[in-house]
């Protein structure tokens, strides 16, 4: 077969070539810096709409603040739910603005900043904060979520804004992301920029103040926080709660408002009569799924004629469970005091009954716990028990695994701040006095004590000079030393022991490169 000669390329060609892929570069490039600056207009209006809805919020809460004051007895129930309302919403909010930082901060360094993002377009940063292995936060958002939907759409009556809330908060994962085998975290953030991955954030926290702002108005609804004044009559139910642990007792008081105390009404469930004098209905619930409670009021106006008012209540039975989750993150380590919290529905903490498998668990509080494990690559099992009408109850366990403590991270404190290494002023060198060591990566913040490390120095003819100190300061040999080094000459802290609050001394790798500037 004959060889084919390649064509010769002239230089003038060869330019040109090189000027065309430029071109398209720079092109790429302003393209890539609309759609980033995009995500930060879409954000700014996002902040300003949930600022909105964060002020219509607050004086909803200071009505219903003014009118507890004002009429505690008839205000306290729908009172105590607004602020049930507040903590679940609050919580869910600030985790979504706790994350905004750690990604920006994963870009741009710890002094980055939420609304003036310099690496918008860094793909890196949200998938190491949400997607890491064994510390990616971005299961614990998922199940934030999912939380966070299922119990505020219970509180909203209105079937279409129940399901406009189902929309916005959903983490439902769409077709092309099952195609590619996704789940709603890696579709989320997986190489998403960090511009987009704060709006996306952003948006779910507009998107939770206006559930919020739903539930209000739905419990508005319910009281005329403006005005104690009556002007209609209504059937009403207030069940004790809306979920039942199966084998509890569902309790709920049915009355008509506005009604004479010298004319009591007539109420019926189910067709029958009951016989309360306040009005109060019980059933014991053996089975679980959803239930509704259905009936009537009667009672006579001030003409003698008389009125009917029909009422429903949905309730949900459920079978016993509880929560335990770890303030930190989903795994416990051995030998330090891990932050808890344990929480059932509808039963206060003070009846709860909680032990943990393979170390201690000490309350702290109210439903806060401590654990501490004690068996490095075992597990901890935490059970939870209740007291229920007189009885206890087993509520579900829990299974942790157990680690060892990460490595900490060596420093040097210059003023407020940690010098991990890179250029630092001789003055400041001279001045140092010891070397420090901590966990502190925006999730753990744990000290450690430096227990010896090595210095190693080169003379002008390349000869190593290593100087050890058994202690955490620095040695007057190693400072005389500094003292010697001329401003760009550098050296090494290497082979830094350590021992943190587990007891475990461990040599912390890599070394910390210092330049005399």
């Amino acid at each position: 077969m004959a060889q084919i000669k390649k064509k010769k390329v002239s230089p003038r060609q060869k330019m040109i070539n090189l000027m065309y892929v430029v071109l398209m570069a720079m092109l790429a490039l302003n393209v890539s810096s609309d759609v980033l600056k995009g995500f930060t207009l879409v954000s700014d209006k996002l902040d300003r709409s949930t600022r909105n809805a964060m002020h219509i919020n607050e004086g909803i809460y200071r009505n219903f603040d003014e009118q507890m004051k004002a009429n505690p007895a008839k205000v306290k129930e729908w009172y105590d739910k607004s602020q049930y309302v507040k903590r679940m919403s609050d919580s869910l909010y600030n985790l979504a603005e706790e994350l905004k930082v750690a990604i920006v901060k994963k870009s741009d360094g710890k002094n980055g900043d939420v609304h003036d993002i310099r690496n918008q377009e860094d793909l890196e940063a949200a998938s190491a904060v949400m997607l890491a292995p064994n510390n990616g936060r971005g299961e614990e958002l998922f199940r934030a979520i999912n939380s966070y939907r299922e119990r505020i759409t219970r509180m909203v009556t209105d079937p279409d804004k129940r399901k406009i809330i189902e929309d916005n908060l959903s983490t439902e994962v769409p077709e092309k992301g099952k195609r590619e085998g996704k789940n709603w975290q890696e579709y989320m953030f997986e190489s998403m920029p960090a511009a987009a991955a704060v709006t996306s954030l952003t948006q779910l926290q507009n998107d939770v103040r206006s559930a919020e702002g739903e539930v209000l108005h739905t419990l508005v609804s319910n009281i005329d926080v403006k005005d104690i004044r009556v002007n209609e009559v209504n059937a009403y139910v207030v069940p004790n709660a809306q979920t039942i642990v199966q084998g509890g007792r569902f309790t709920a008081q049915i009355f008509m408002a506005a009604v004479d105390t010298t004319n009591r009404p007539v109420i019926y469930v189910g067709g029958k009569e009951i016989k309360s004098d306040r009005g109060i209905y019980e059933t014991v619930c053996n089975s679980t799924g959803d239930f509704t409670l259905t009936g009537w009021i009667e009672t006579l106006n001030g003409s003698g004629e008389k009125v009917r008012r029909d009422f429903s209540q949905k309730y949900t039975v459920i079978p016993p469970g509880a929560t335990v989750s770890a303030d930190i993150m989903n795994v416990l380590y051995a030998g330090y005091d891990n932050p808890m919290s344990v929480s059932v529905p509808g039963i206060p903490s003070n009846r709860l009954r909680v032990s943990m498998t393979g170390g201690s668990f000490t309350q702290k509080g109210d439903g806060k716990y401590i654990a501490r494990p004690t068996n490095v690559g075992g597990e901890a099992v935490i059970s939870v028990a209740a007291e229920t009408e007189g009885r206890v109850q087993e509520m579900g366990k829990f299974t942790f695994r157990v680690r060892k403590l990460p490595d900490p991270t060596a420093y040097i404190a210059v003023g407020d701040d940690h010098f991990l290494g890179g250029k630092l002023a001789k003055q400041a060198l001279m001045s140092m006095t010891d070397l420090k060591a901590a966990i502190d990566d925006g999730l753990l913040n744990i000290p450690f004590t430096v227990k010896g490390f090595e210095m190693v120095f080169y003379d002008n003819m390349g000869n190593v000079i290593p100087e050890i100190s058994q202690t955490s300061a620095f040695t007057e040999r190693q400072k005389n030393l500094i003292r010697q080094l001329a401003r760009g000459k550098r050296f090494y802290i290497t082979k830094i022991r350590a021992v943190g609050p587990d007891g475990i001394e461990r040599t912390l790798n890599g070394a910390m490169e210092v330049i005399v500037n």
